[in-house]
């Protein structure tokens, strides 16, 4: 009778022992699952590749490198020419690529930027100290200026969840595509018996060959990132600052019409502000099982 019971309870520790091995397996493999999905949750959160597009407006602004005049005029004067500072609204339009890693970024950025500049020139001739017979005329130089730029950015992700502010660094390459100018002459006449004020029509010349075919620049700015799911609406401001000059000194001289009227340009960098607002998509990862950016960390 003491051996049936001994068999029996062999029997009863066997089971158990089989039972407590099958629940430990069991629970080996689900932290093994959930260890798994939160790896691929912090490698999309952490390392990611984007591409978007994005585009919005920008002022510009010209900083004088080196003067150039042709004549003076006899029996009068000239003032020096008179730069608008970030006056005219161009726009912009960039394809951004980024790859994402623990908060920092690098970006690429190709952009077609048209930006907008303008000066004035004022002349006096006067025949008595009076100025009963005299002419003031003003020549009024407006430029619109397009060029294909290549940013290489490094971003810096401060802090947050939903919204994610991020200051940015980097330089460009830009190369020009085509620029246009536009000049209205415009004045006061003293000499015809009266002040008479008058305004010619604009006249409006092909300027690429003025421009250089490339120049150089850095860049700094700041924006935020406000993350759906697993999208980035991106609101970005940049200042570029031009290194080198946006004039081509070669052909400088080539345009007659200028030439012939007393027109020269002088050696300018551009610097311009520009605000664009974008949209990112994920290119690691992208399903609806992520939702990457509502996740708290």
């Amino acid at each position: 009778m003491k051996k049936h019971y001994l068999y029996v309870l062999l029997c009863l520790f066997a089971t158990l022992q089989l039972s407590a091995q099958s629940s430990l397996s069991k629970k080996k493999r689900q932290p093994s699952a959930y260890n798994k999905q939160n790896k691929e949750n912090d490698q999309f959160l952490q390392k990611q590749f984007w591409l978007g597009l994005k585009a919005g407006t920008n002022l510009s602004s010209v900083t004088i490198e080196n003067r150039y005049a042709i004549f003076s005029p006899i029996d009068g004067f000239e003032t020096p020419k008179k730069y608008d500072r970030y006056k005219g609204l161009g726009t912009q339009i960039a394809l951004e690529l980024s790859f994402s890693f623990k908060g920092f970024s690098i970006s690429f950025q190709p952009t077609y930027q048209h930006a907008l500049f303008s000066y004035s020139k004022e002349y006096f001739w006067g025949g008595t100290e009076e100025g009963a017979l005299s002419l003031e005329m003003t020549y009024d130089h407006k430029h619109k200026v397009d060029h294909l730029l290549f940013p290489l950015l490094v971003k810096y992700e401060v802090a947050g969840n939903k919204l994610r502010p991020y200051l940015q660094a980097g330089f460009y390459q830009g190369l020009r595509v085509s620029a246009n100018k536009d000049i209205t002459i415009r004045g006061v006449d003293h000499a015809s018996g009266g002040d008479n004020e008058f305004e010619k029509e604009s006249i409006a010349i092909d300027a690429t060959n003025l421009f250089a075919k490339n120049h150089w620049g850095l860049i700094g700015g700041a924006g935020v990132y406000y993350n759906q799911g697993n999208v980035r609406l991106n609101l970005d401001i940049q200042y570029r600052h031009g290194m080198s000059s946006i004039i081509s000194n070669k052909n400088r001289y080539e345009n007659d019409m200028l030439v012939g009227a007393g027109e020269v340009m002088d050696d300018l960098s551009l610097q311009s502000v520009s605000v664009s607002l974008g949209c990112l998509f994920p290119m690691r990862f992208l399903g609806t099982g992520f939702k990457s950016s509502d996740r708290k960390k």
